[in-house]
């Protein structure tokens, strides 16, 4: 199929330009009546001469959405009762904050049904967007600021699966981003990322991002290099496929933004959309880089643009000398203070988070004062109902969501079941506000261990192929569905839009099976964040088991039964259901249609539909741990 360019995509999107004048906040009443928005809530004077407005983990979430905080984020070795492993009213405390307040709300999971329907929504790009406008404006003019993005911003949705993440990167340009990070970005083909970073008016950068040895003289990268103007290449010498840093000057301050990807990426993704690069942590070499840029550039400030996760960035603020802050991204940890961490050459480095979803801006303020970088912190929430939407970003939405489904344009591995025929021919904008069901519960994602709409997902699995057990990897993206509310087909796509979005189902022995649990639960409970892979607990249907954490690798998971409470035996073969296989291709048709199918054919008369048991793992040994609140399942 012939590739289309960024021009025809833009075509066929339909997009135009929308020049409209940007609109003041509202000054005291939500459009919810019974939540009035505190005085002076986004109220955030200059304290400085240089602002930095980060986001992160947006996951293609274009519009106002519900997501609920975990109530499980355990931490191990020096992680322990560390941000973010503090939960609910431990949080609160931890930060100075109250409880029944809009900060509750987004930063925890108390009361989370009820507040949603209090003070509504959180985050959307065109609220976003007001926002920012205004924080650059509190700062004295967008000169004095600068706008960064900690990467998985073109992944997660309906919309950014269809249009190949274009539909982030202009919305991100009307947002006036000036730099990003990337890790569900790379899982686009080669191609399609680099038309993206072409297409995006701001800086991609990434120093942990390499071009792999044997692809600087193979023909077909020179070629994809060539068509994108040296994209791809940023430096023949060091092998670096884009810029790993940048120098900006903001109201008369250098400030470098150093940029690290997702280290992990080769092993988390599928690496047949990335064949040419390579990942990793490189700490060795931004040591080296930093003292490079400390040397040559003679920079105001260095700050770190992660998406390492906030346990891997603590860790390296504390071995990195010469970094200011870290910007961090990937574990979806909405921190409204920083980590003060120091570093090995005595100096403090402050680590931050602005979680996901769109749900919060982090605002750092930077003065120099008798030679010291000086750093205000403060993270605002989002709260859709209390920021009227830009209207150039909005009629931006509404006229790329109307957009009409194009095969042609909608491509995977296996292109033959990567769209459905009967979607050929609606708008995006029908096909995601199909009504499914109604949910019976609070429908939620986020936690350590099982929820809620991991349970569906692993229910249609298991439907789907008649499987003994399911597996669903433990992804912090999707968001939640209040119970009581239509489960959407954009709910369902916010859960599953993903390239490589094929299930499958495979014989396993129940040693495999243990074996594969213990090594998923090392990846998460290894002391050494390194080590770690930043995501939850891989999802279980049909299969309850205990877990101590605190144990070393293969004596974690014990007491795995069956539904039907047979005992998991190791010489005995189960029959496993999947997706998302970071390997070779499965043939299973998608999780979307296999996940809508299972919604349609399950809920009952009066629409609603019913979750008979949630697979909640017992936890042990982690009762006093403040990473733990209100947990579901049994504790030992």
């Amino acid at each position: 199929m012939p590739q289309l360019n960024r021009r025809d995509m833009l075509k066929l999107l339909g997009l135009g330009t929308v020049s409209v004048s940007i609109p003041g906040l509202i000054s005291c009443q939500s459009k919810n009546k019974a939540a009035a928005i505190p005085q002076d809530f986004y109220s955030l004077p200059m304290k400085g001469k240089a602002r930095i407005l980060h986001i992160t983990d947006v996951h293609g979430q274009l519009n106002p959405v519900y997501f609920r905080e975990p109530n499980v984020n355990l931490g191990v070795g020096a992680a322990y009762g560390r941000p973010p492993h503090v939960v609910g009213n431990k949080l609160l405390e931890h930060m100075g904050m109250q409880n029944s307040t809009a900060e509750s709300y987004a930063y925890t999971y108390l009361d989370f049904d009820k507040s949603a329907k209090n003070i509504g929504k959180t985050g959307g790009y065109a609220h976003i967007k007001t926002l920012l406008d205004n924080l650059r404006s509190q700062a004295g003019g967008k000169d004095n600021t600068l706008t960064i993005d900690g990467g998985d911003l073109w992944q997660g949705s309906g919309t950014s699966l269809w249009t190949r993440g274009v539909d982030m990167v202009e919305a991100s340009n009307i947002m006036g981003l000036d730099v990003m990070v990337g890790h569900w970005e790379f899982t686009y083909k080669e191609e399609e990322v680099l038309s993206n970073v072409a297409l995006f008016k701001g800086d991609f950068i990434g120093q942990n991002v390499r071009v792999k040895e044997d692809s600087m003289m193979d023909e077909n990268y020179e070629n994809l290099v060539e068509r994108f103007d040296g994209g791809g290449l940023y430096d023949e010498d060091s092998g670096h496929a884009f810029q790993p840093y940048v120098i900006k000057e903001v109201n008369g301050l250098r400030v470098c933004i150093i940029g690290q990807a997702f280290p992990r990426t080769a092993n988390a993704n599928p690496q047949e959309f990335f064949p040419d690069w390579s990942f990793g942590l490189r700490e060795a070499d931004m040591i080296e880089l930093v003292e490079t840029i400390q040397e040559d550039e003679s920079p105001d400030a260095i700050v770190l643009l992660s998406h390492n996760g906030m346990d891997v960035d603590i860790k390296m603020a504390e071995n990195i000398p010469g970094l200011n802050a870290v910007f961090g991204g990937h574990t979806h940890d909405g921190m409204p203070k920083p980590v003060k961490v120091k570093n090995v050459a005595g100096n403090t480095c402050l680590v931050t988070n602005a979680g996901s979803n769109g749900k919060y801006v982090g605002v750092m303020d930077f003065d120099i004062k008798d030679g010291h970088v000086e750093m205000d912190y403060t993270m605002l929430p989002i709260i859709t109902n209390w920021l009227p939407a830009d209207k150039e970003m909005q009629a931006y939405i509404d006229q790329m969501r109307q957009t009409t489904y194009d095969k042609n344009i909608v491509e995977s591995r296996n292109k033959d079941r990567f769209y459905n025929e009967s979607r050929v021919g609606k708008t995006y904008e029908s096909i995601l506000t199909e009504k499914l069901a109604i949910a019976d519960r609070l429908l939620y994602r986020r936690g350590n261990f099982m929820g809620t709409w991991d349970q569906i997902l692993c229910n249609a699995l298991r439907e789907e192929y008649k499987a003994d057990v399911s597996m669903s990897a433990g992804v912090r993206w999707g968001v939640s569905t209040l119970k009581g509310d239509w489960i959407t087909m954009e709910d369902v796509m916010s859960q599953c839009a993903m390239t490589y979005g094929e299930t499958y189902a495979s014989e396993f022995s129940g040693e495999e099976l243990l074996r594969t649990i213990e090594s998923v639960a090392d990846n998460l409970f290894d002391e050494d964040p390194y080590l770690q892979s930043g995501g939850d607990m891989v999802r279980l249907g049909g299969l309850d088991y205990t877990i101590e954490p605190s144990k070393p690798l293969g004596q974690r998971i014990t007491e795995a039964r069956l539904d039907n409470g047979d005992l998991i035996v190791k010489d005995k073969m189960y029959k496993i259901a999947g997706w998302a296989s970071v390997s070779q291709a499965p043939k299973g048709r998608l999780m979307w249609d296999v996940v809508r199918d299972y919604i349609l054919n399950n809920k009952s008369d009066d629409n609603v539909l019913r979750l008979a048991k949630v697979n909640h793992p017992k936890l042990i040994g982690v009762s006093e741990n403040p990473g733990i609140a209100d947990y579901p399942g049994k504790l030992g």
